[in-house]
């Protein structure tokens, strides 16, 4: 798992365009939100997905970019950014390895059963490309505005 203070993992990954996208594109210009959700139109990451939308404005603001991460396809995050008319980037991590740098697939419980998924999870990473805020095991509603809140202190 990551803690703060240590730079955070490089990447490119496409986005919901079949864009690359580098954590170096942003580097001294932007701070990066980096959350990761488990898929795309399901309940609470429909949650956290709108509630960044709400909130993308203030983030814009702060120069802050944010980036939703899962495994899931481009055409799926289409589909999800136009479905809720969302206003975040959404990376597809189709083949793990950015769930995996970042520590957020790990085993997970439910109904007792386990399997391997992604756990929600949120990076804030500022323009030097230092991890400056990890948070694993996130709570989706309302996680939007706390962030927003860490991001503005920076």
């Amino acid at each position: 798992m990551l803690s703060v203070s240590q730079p955070a993992p490089a990447f490119t990954v496409a986005n919901e365009a079949g864009e690359p996208i580098s954590l170096a594109d942003f580097r001294g210009q932007k701070n990066v939100v980096l959350y990761f959700y488990p898929k795309d139109d399901t309940p609470g990451c429909t949650i956290e997905a709108n509630q960044f939308t709400a909130l993308a404005d203030e983030f814009a603001a702060a120069d802050t970019v944010v980036l939703g991460v899962s495994k899931d396809s481009c055409d799926s995050h289409r589909q999800f950014i136009d479905k809720y008319g969302l206003k975040v980037g959404l990376l597809a991590d189709t083949d793990g390895s950015l769930s995996n740098a970042y520590g957020t697939w790990q085993e997970k419980e439910k109904d007792g059963v386990k399997k391997m998924g992604i756990v929600r999870s949120t990076f804030i990473i500022d323009r030097n490309g230092m991890l400056v805020d990890v948070t694993y095991g996130v709570n989706p509603n309302g996680h939007a505005q706390e962030v927003l809140e860490k991001v503005r202190r920076l």
